[in-house]
């Protein structure tokens, strides 16, 4: 299946959308799907169906401003939060500013030749390949582990020999108790010491630690969700399931459509498949792991 990036050109003027575009498809040669909308309402509608990378909007149409329209976006819980090329027929400071405000990476007056045109698209696609990048690093590590990690926080031996026992048996469905039997602490006691040196509960950090391991099977092989959940010591499918929702925002199914096909490196498929094929629904029983 051919692999597109979406460049979305919204503008109540019909020439400039159709030269605009005409332009865009000379330059992309087929690299790039280019749409176009009339108004701010058809384009928000189309961009909550389907990604779009690049947004070039004019700022004046009846309605919905371009300006209410990247406002809008921003609230949107979008997969994909486009770059956007703001073009006007008026040179006003307070148009500028307020894009430079919302984020937008670049302000055209028209006419708008074509190599400032081409110029602009190019340098805001390489932006928003860069901010995807960033997104998909931040989905793959969990921020609380990752200052752990560093070492921002100094850790006492007991919670050492802790974290090093929960690493050692991620495999395995266990609790509290058995960690504290493990390495010869009063189960109270550990909890407390725990939370204080970490910022966490030990149910919390388990989960996360149980979570991040997910994050990798489900990334670096084709194993069914099924067996991932079984793999961690989950006793089922269901409470795993909601378990990652409840800390990713979307299910393990999701989560591996999202990060490996392409459209989370900026790219997308003409026709795109339900992302989700796996179950959900609310845990049966309330495991510490």
């Amino acid at each position: 299946m051919r692999l597109y990036r979406t460049i979305l050109i919204v503008d109540d003027e019909p020439r400039t959308r159709s030269g605009l575009k005409k332009l865009l498809e000379a330059w992309g040669a087929g690299q790039y799907e280019i749409k176009t909308a009339d108004n701010g309402r058809d384009a928000r509608q189309l961009m909550e169906q389907e990604p779009v990378h690049l947004l070039i909007t004019d700022i004046r149409m009846p309605e919905v401003s371009g300006l209410n329209l990247v406002e809008a976006i921003k609230q949107m819980p979008l997969r994909y939060k486009p770059a956007v090329i703001l073009i006007s027929g008026h040179a006003e400071f307070s148009y500028a500013q307020q894009g430079i405000q919302l984020g937008v990476v670049n302000y055209l007056l028209k006419p708008i030749s074509r190599q400032k045109l081409i110029a602009a698209v190019e340098e805001a696609l390489e932006l928003a390949g860069q901010r995807s990048r960033m997104d998909r690093m931040e989905k793959l590590v969990d921020p609380k582990l990752m200052e752990l990690d560093n070492g921002t926080a100094p850790l006492s031996e007991p919670v050492k020999d802790t974290m090093a026992y929960i690493e050692a048996h991620l495999h395995l469905p266990f609790g509290l108790r058995e960690a504290a039997e493990h390495i010869h602490l009063n189960p109270s006691y550990l909890s407390v010491l725990f939370k204080e040196q970490t910022g966490m509960t030990f149910s919390e950090y388990v989960a996360r630690r149980k979570l991040q391991k997910a994050k990798e099977l489900l990334l670096q092989t084709k194993l069914p969700v099924a067996e991932i959940s079984e793999r961690l010591g989950y006793q089922t499918p269901k409470y795993f399931n909601k378990l990652f929702k409840d800390y990713e925002g979307r299910s393990p199914g999701q989560y591996r459509t999202e990060m490996t096909v392409p459209a989370a490196a900026g790219e997308t498929e003409r026709q795109d498949s339900d992302p989700d094929s796996e179950s959900e629904s609310d845990a049966n029983s309330d495991s510490d792991a």
